[in-house]
Formats: structure tokens, sequence, C-alpha cells
């Protein structure tokens, strides 16, 4: 039998971290949960919710007190900047007893995971998971709105990952030996386009939802008017228009990490089902 263990999340109340928490709790260990909000944090009975701020390491001091694995992101603060402050969360992580850090890759550069994977002191793992499948509930308001899909690249391929294998990774390395020195790709089973995800969507949901190839400058005015910032677009063009090899190869790390399956996205489709038609489409003239 697994030994219990204490292990403290960040960014707990994120899509990935909520399902660390998740994980954790399932396999029987104890949660602490960081955010910086206490007072409006969501969590399930038995979960410990502390208060800090990644970007002021000393007031992760009290959280870090007993536990033996810290999950770690590389943004932080309101404005989810990069995180500079990687040192000193590693040395006071050492200093508390920490054995084993997870850390999300960010999918770049990041100056948190560098000081993570430069430190001998733990055993750190870092998670490198492809598109995430809740990526899709951003479809909601269009398929709510006129049954209809619009995407730019249809034909692209992805090997998406539901959030909770990601959870799952995490929660393993974080509790059992053989992790350390790591990084594992995280990806679904299989390859999807994205008339795949949208014919999945629909059997799910029972429901006819049609998809609308956008061009690529209609996308750019569709992400302009959702508000999203230049550079931000830039990235949707890159990563989908081209999508790297990384993201539309199938690996096996979920089952060899968790010794199960990964999710497909039909389950991903069927857990969701309800959010993605919650309301009947607006009568169109």
């Amino acid at each position: 039998m697994t030994q219990t263990q204490k292990i403290l999340v960040t960014g707990a109340t994120g899509t990935v971290g909520r399902q660390v928490v998740a994980e954790l709790l399932a396999r029987g260990h104890a949660v602490r949960a960081l955010t910086r909000d206490a007072a409006t944090a969501a969590f399930p009975v038995g979960v410990e919710v502390v208060q800090g701020d990644l970007t002021e390491p000393d007031s992760l001091l009290p959280a870090l007190e007993g536990v033996t694995g810290l999950h770690l992101i590389t943004f932080g603060g309101p404005y989810f900047a990069p995180l500079e402050t990687g040192p000193r969360i590693m040395e006071l992580a050492r200093a508390a007893g920490v054995r084993r850090v997870t850390v999300l890759h960010g999918g770049g550069p990041s100056l948190l995971e560098d000081a993570v994977r430069a430190d001998d002191g733990v055993d750190w793992t870092v998670l490198m998971p492809v598109e995430f499948m809740s990526n899709a509930l951003e479809w909601t308001d269009g398929i709510m709105a006129s049954g209809a899909v619009r995407e730019p690249f249809v034909s692209r391929l992805s090997a998406m990952v539901h959030e909770g294998d990601i959870g799952a990774v995490a929660a393993v390395a974080l509790t059992a030996e053989g992790h350390g020195g790591q990084e594992y790709v995280i990806t679904g089973p299989e390859l999807l386009t994205v008339g795949d995800k949208v014919a999945t969507i629909a059997a799910a949901c029972g429901r006819e939802i049609d998809l609308v190839e956008l061009t690529e400058e209609q996308a750019v005015a569709q992400w302009r008017a959702a508000g999203h910032p230049e550079d931000v677009i830039g990235f949707l063009i890159e990563a989908y228009g081209n999508t790297p090899e990384v993201g539309r190869t199938v690996v096996d790390t979920v089952e060899k990490v968790t010794g199960r399956p990964a999710r497909t996205f039909g389950q991903w489709a069927a857990e969701h089902a309800d959010t993605l038609t919650a309301t009947e489409p607006a009568v169109t003239a």
C-alpha cells in the first residue's frame, strides 16, 4: 500500500491544478491547495486551502510546512506573467524537506522550469501536455447560439489530452519513485481533426452541430473580437496552422505512468455534454 503523503498544489484553481488535487485525493493523499484568494476557492471536502502567491515566494513558507511533494506552474500573479522566482521557491522547498516536484510546462522557455531542472536536491518531473481537450469548451457559445463551430485549419491533427490524465500523471510523479529527472510528453490515445472533434461532441450531445471552416483572416478577426491579445493570436495561428510533430503524435505516457489507458475525447465529450449544450441554439432567420 502506498504511504499517505502531503502534497502542495500551486495553480490549484486552474484547469490542470484542480485535476491534480482530485487525483491525489482519489489516491488517498493529503492535499494542500495554494490560491491567492482562499476565501473564494471551492475545493472538495478534505482539501486544506492555504493562501499564497508564487510571485512572493516567502508567502509560501506556511504552505510548505510538512509537505513531501510540490506541483508548480510557470506563471503567476493576476496577469499570468512568467515567474522569475523559481530559484527562491526551490530554495524554500528544499529547506522544507520537499522531495518531489512536478512543473507544468508552459509551452516555451521558463525561468521557473529552468530553476527546477537545475535543482539536484529534489526529484523533479516536467509535464509537457499537448492540446487540452478542455479547449473545446471554447465552442460552447457558438454551439448554443447557432448550432455551429467556426474554426480555421479544420484538417489539422491533434493528439489532445484529457486534463484529468495530466493530473493523474502528476499525482503519480509526486508520490511514487522512479520519475525523477523525467520529461513526460502527455497525449491522448488518438489523432483527431477538428471535424472528428465536432462529430464526437455532436454524438455525445445527441444533436447536429455544423462545422464552418474559417479562413485565417476570418479566424484572426474572430479572435480579436473575443479579446485575444496579438501575441496569443500569433501563437494560435502557428499552433493550429503548423502544428508541431509533438502535438500530433500519440505517445503512451499516461498508460506507462498510471497503469491505465489515456481517456478518449469521446469520454471527455460525454462528461461535458450538459455544459456544451446548456441551452437551445438561438433561432435565426
